[in-house]
């Protein structure tokens, strides 16, 4: 069996941001030489988040919007209970939490083998600090 481990990096300078990582991933399935098997992709980090979608603007706009309204940011203390020990990421967590923290997709005939429109996203909900989700590809 083959295997392959990388970490993708990532600095994004706003609070929030989503990328297409796809085609860094579609690399490295190349690179891993695995022609059936599985790659799973995750975030390392508490507050970020790593899915699939289509990649769409609007899509990405009413994420944006949608998930706000479900855990709003609130850096005061006064709406979250983990932001009253000095932290002002609550929202962070629980935005990674309704986003997921990775993906598993089938590899066939050495390529992922996507359902139409679908894309992989690293997700950034506290960002200004480097960080990086986790590559790892089995399969023969």
């Amino acid at each position: 069996m083959k295997s392959l481990r990388q970490e993708l990096w990532f600095d994004i300078p706003a609070r929030r941001g989503f990328i297409n990582i796809t085609p860094d991933v579609e690399d490295l399935v190349k690179k891993s030489g695995v022609r059936e098997g599985l790659c799973l992709v995750n975030a390392m980090h508490i507050t970020a988040s790593v899915f699939i979608n289509d990649d769409e603007l609007g899509l990405h706009e009413d994420y944006e919007k949608w998930l706000e309204k479900l855990a709003p940011f609130n850096p005061s203390g006064d709406v979250y209970h983990h932001n009253r020990t000095g932290e002002d990421n609550a929202d962070a967590h629980m935005k990674r939490q309704i986003m997921g923290r990775e993906v598993v997709v089938a590899i066939t005939a050495g390529r992922l083998d996507f359902g139409p429109w679908e894309q992989i996203f690293y997700g950034e909900f506290d960002g200004h600090r480097r960080k990086r989700a986790l590559v790892k590809i089995i399969g023969e």
